[in-house]
This record gives C-alpha cells, sequence and structure tokens, in this order.
C-alpha cells in the first residue's frame, strides 16, 4: 500500500484503470528512494531512484507500436488502439497503483568519470507482472524533466525517438539481446534542439517511446553508490539483481558476487560478438549504456555498418577520438566491465578473480569472434590456426576496396565455382568500381581462391552451407538512410514508412519477405547526408 505521501505525489494526475496490467514493482518495494518527492535538479544520495511524474502532454497521439511486445505485456488490439493508451503512453494518465520513479546511476563518459547521471530524461511507469515469474518495467523516454536532468528539459524529439523505436524491434529479430519497445507516440509539443551543436537550434516535434525490459539497471547504477563509498547500497542493488535476474547463482554471497560478475561479463561479450556479426556501431558505450543483463540499451547516435570500415563510428562526438568505433567496441566492453570490477571489489576484497574474469572475457571474446566468422563464412568446422589468418585477408580486402557488408556476405553464399563470373557476382556490392585488370580486384580473387579451397573441406553440401550462411548473414539491417527517410516523411506527417520498415525488419534473413529496395546498399547521395552518415547526441 502507498504510503499518504506518495498517495499525494500522484493525485495530480488523472488516473487510467488498472484492469490490462499486473502490477508488481518489486524494484521500489525493495530498494530504498529519495525521500525527496520534489522534482528538481539536484544529487541524489542514498537512494536507487526518485519518484516523478511525467510531464502533461497537449496532443498524445500513437502513430505506431510493436504487435509483438503488446502480445508479451498481455494488451489487447482495442486497448492499445484507445485514446486511454496514449494518455498512459505520454504519461497523462498513471495507471492506478503505479508510482512512477526516474533511475539513480553514474557513469563513466567517454573514459572520464561524470559523476551522477541517472534517468534525465526517462521515467518508469511501472512494473508488470506477465507471469512464469517473469516481470517488465515499462519506461517512457522523453518524458520530461527529473531530478537527474541536470541542465536538460527531459524531452525527445521524433527523430531519435523513431530511431530508438525502429531499432530495438530491429535487434530483437536479429536475435540481438535489446530492450524493446511498445508504442511510439507524439506529444503534441515542439521540442527545440539544436541539431549540429552549430548554434542554429529550431523546433521539432516531440515525441515519446514505451521502451521495454526486464531491467533497465547498468553498470553505472552500482558505480555511483560504489564512488560515494555507499557500501551498504551498493551491495543492496547487487543483492536485488541477483535475487530477480540471475537467482539460479544462488544466495548472494562473496561467491555469489563473483559468478555474477562472470555471467555479465560472458553475456557483454556474447551481446558484442552478435554487434559486429551484423555490423551494428552503438556509439555512446558509456558505462551508464552497458546493461547488466547483456542488453543492448540506449540507442542513441548509433549506426549501421555500410561499407566495412572498423574505424568508422556514427557519433558526431566521437569523430576525433573514435573510442567507441565500430572495431574497438569489443575492448571497450572489457573496459566497461572493468570498471564495474572496481565497483564491486569492495564485496568481494579479492582482486585476483576479477582480473581472471576480465582475462577470460578476452579469451572468450577472441573463440567466439572466430566461431563466429567461420559461421558467416560457413565453414564447417573452424580450424583457428588457419582460419585466423583468412578471417583477418578478408577484413584487409573489404577494407581496402568500400564493401557493403551486408550485401557481401549474402553474395558470397552462391558465390560461382568459375572464377570467371566472380568479378559480375560480386560487383553489386562494391561502392566504386574495381576493374578485373587492377590490383586491388587481384588481391580479392587470391582471397576467393582460398575461400573457395577452404569450403571444399566441408563435410555438408552446398545447399546446406548456403543456408547456414544466410542464417547469420541478414539481407536486411536498418540503414541509417532508411531510417532518416523514415523521420523526414513523419516529420511531415505521413508515417507509412515506419511501418513498412516495421514489418520488414521482422524477417532481416529471409530476401522473399523483404521489398529489392529495402535490400539496397547505401544510395550516394546519402554518404554524407545528416541522419544518414555521422549523428549528434541531440534528441
Amino acid at each position: 500500500m502507498l504510503s499518504p505521501e506518495l498517495i499525494n505525489f500522484v493525485s495530480p494526475k488523472s488516473k487510467a484503470s488498472p484492469q490490462h496490467y499486473q502490477l508488481n514493482d518489486h524494484y521500489t518495494a525493495q530498494l530504498p528512494a529519495d525521500s525527496n518527492t520534489e522534482n528538481y535538479t539536484r544529487q541524489v544520495s542514498g537512494a536507487a531512484y526518485s519518484y516523478v511524474l511525467p510531464a502533461t502532454v497537449n496532443n498524445p497521439q500513437l502513430i505506431a507500436y510493436s504487435t509483438d511486445v503488446a502480445n508479451i505485456l498481455g494488451l489487447p488490439r482495442d486497448y492499445i488502439e484507445s485514446d486511454e493508451f496514449a494518455e498512459v503512453m505520454t504519461g497523462n494518465k498513471i495507471v492506478e497503483g503505479s508510482c512512477p520513479y526516474a533511475m539513480a546511476y553514474g557513469g563513466h563518459q567517454f573514459g572520464n568519470w561524470a559523476g551522477q547521471l541517472g534517468d534525465g530524461r526517462a521515467i518508469n511507469l511501472m512494473q508488470v507482472d506477465v507471469g512464469n515469474e517473469q516481470n517488465f518495467t515499462l519506461q517512457l523516454k522523453g518524458a520530461g524533466e527529473t531530478p537527474y536532468s541536470r541542465s536538460a528539459d527531459g524531452l525527445a524529439v521524433l527523430r531519435s525517438s523513431i530511431r530508438e523505436f525502429l531499432c530495438s524491434e530491429a535487434m530483437y529479430h536479429l536475435g540481438i539481446p535489446t530492450t524493446r519497445a511498445l508504442s511510439l507516440c507524439l506529444s503534441g509539443e515542439s521540442v527545440v534542439r539544436d541539431m549540429f551543436y552549430d548554434g542554429h537550434p529550431k523546433e521539432e516535434p516531440g515525441a515519446i517511446v514505451c521502451r521495454v525490459s526486464e531491467s533497465f539497471m547498468r553498470i553505472g547504477s552500482i558505480e555511483l553508490p560504489a564512488s560515494r563509498g555507499d557500501l551498504a547500497l551498493t551491495q543492496q542493488l547487487v543483492d536485488y539483481h541477483i535475487q530477480h535476474y540471475y537467482s539460479h547463482l544462488g544466495a548472494p554471497c562473496k561467491a555469489t558476487y563473483l559468478a555474477w560478475f562472470n555471467e555479465i561479463c560472458d553475456r557483454t561479450c556474447r551481446l558484442i560478438v552478435d554487434w559486429m556479426r551484423v555490423g551494428f556501431v552503438h556509439g555512446v558505450m558509456n558505462t551508464d549504456n552497458m546493461s547488466l543483463l547483456g542488453e543492448t540499451i540506449d540507442y542513441g547516435p548509433y549506426g549501421w555498418i555500410d561499407n566495412f570500415d572498423l574505424n568508422w563510428t556514427p557519433n558526431t562526438t566521437d569523430a576525433k577520438g573514435r573510442r567507441y568505433c565500430f572495431g574497438a567496441q569489443p575492448e571497450i566492453g572489457q573496459w566497461n566491465l572493468f570498471q564495474l570490477a572496481n565497483a564491486i571489489y569492495p564485496l568481494i576484497e579479492d582482486a585476483e578473480p576479477l582480473k581472471a574474469s576480465l582475462n577470460q572475457y578476452a579469451a572468450n571474446y577472441q573463440q567466439r569472434w572466430l566461431e563466429m566468422m567461420a559461421q558467416k563464412l560457413g565453414i564447417e568446422v573452424l580450424e583457428p590456426e588457419k582460419d585466423t589468418a583468412l578471417f583477418i585477408q578478408l577484413e584487409q580486402v573489404m577494407s581496402e576496396q568500400p564493401t557493403d557488408m551486408t550485401i557481401f556476405y549474402r553474395l558470397l553464399a552462391t558465390l560461382p565455382q568459375d572464377k570467371s563470373l566472380w568479378h559480375v557476382h560480386l560487383m553489386p556490392c562494391f561502392y566504386t568500381d574495381m576493374p578485373e585488370e587492377s590490383e586491388t580486384w587481384q588481391r580479392w580473387c587470391t582471397w576467393l581462391k582460398h575461400y573457395i579451397e577452404r569450403i571444399a573441406q566441408n563435410q555438408i553440401n552446398n545447399e546446406e552451407r548456403v543456408q547456414r550462411m544466410n542464417s547469420v548473414n541478414p539481407c536486411f539491417i536498418l540503414r541509417n538512410y532508411l531510417s532518416q527517410q523514415a523521420i523526414e516523411k513523419a516529420e511531415a506527417g505521413d508515417y507509412s514508412m515506419i511501418d513498412e520498415l516495421l514489418t520488414a525488419l521482422k524477417h532481416p534473413y529471409q530476401e522473399d519477405k523483404i521489398a529489392e529496395h529495402l535490400r539496397a546498399k547505401r544510395p550516394e547521395w546519402a554518404l554524407n547526408k545528416a541522419g544518414c552518415s555521422m549523428l549528434s547526441c541531440s534528441s
């Protein structure tokens, strides 16, 4: 039962019926709250979260939703398409019995400790019990100021909201752990943003995404109290996370803390291998953007590799240092885990097993990367010593000639045995001309010859090999220029491309279910166009 203070806290908002939601908010029930319920920017100590109400918006409008996520939550279509759903998913109405809050956490940003960060524009509406001992937190992104907003307004614009909504679902259907997206709503408000940080702010349409995950706790959730020497809260947060998300490890104790850390390392390793498999670049791998569940979380200036480039970053803020570029992601994952190890060291009081876990992360990543590359290339049985050279040589030739990574792997699956046909077969994946007599093409031919010899050692037939390759090499990714086209149409009031992409991304490995124009490589006009190449953190 809510305390009298919290009853007063939720009373200013209109209430929605709880009939569609089975509430079970163990996060607020088991962890300490900020005793101050006023909503203004401040440092919050000794608390895991602060109670806060979403801002009221003038004209909420649902423009897209995920039927898959709605089904998981048990929300019927007639309710989702009702006015009340849009009111709840923009924060205008609060489900009776729930008490919204913003989470406290800190983080290392671009390698530097930033102190308290927290949910500056995200508000957790409620935890919903869907049965089978599974709860999902529904969180609004762009719902207004919180005590953690610092100097920002806590709002989000349509362009970034579309990107988050679509990419959350795209990653899920690619088979990559991720937070999900239930709904995308217009707020009916204008939001001022300086998209290029060049001193030319302008009004943009505001929007709110409802994000869904079992937990939005991240490495920074543990770092913040640890940085303040608050061992009691650090332990309380770790114990809570183990109890609800790693209960198979047993009751919290030193051995369990280490096992918990090991599994987070393992999940993070697997996640980043998957990012590399499909050419996804997170763009801002700060520790406050790294989930303790090993999910992809916080879709900001992310991007997808078009032409293969290990040094590419989608984040304009990272353009100089390229800390978070495509090829650096595995190493940054380990660096972030090192910060988590530092935070939980006082609970374990032994550095050696933590160091061993971090070393194991590196060894595991190397092995899983090799296994992943073997799968992408259709090699039945990995031979590390022989195949490592083949994989590295491939990255070298792909980097030398601008090569569309996604299209290349799909074409490679059906590479003709006849060498004279290779050039015609593969030219659709290159962004620049490459004459057959060129030295570059000859280096390609050398690699292709070694590749043909390598897959000839398979025991499976070619049909099975092609099927296996196509099951891990998508024919459709949410290319940046496609998202930008959807954004530009939506800003003009046309939401049809959001629906088109939402349908396509459900079948990323099946060519027969994806329109040809959505499988095409990046057009020339998109090479340097804002939103299609690099993005800022402005949203």
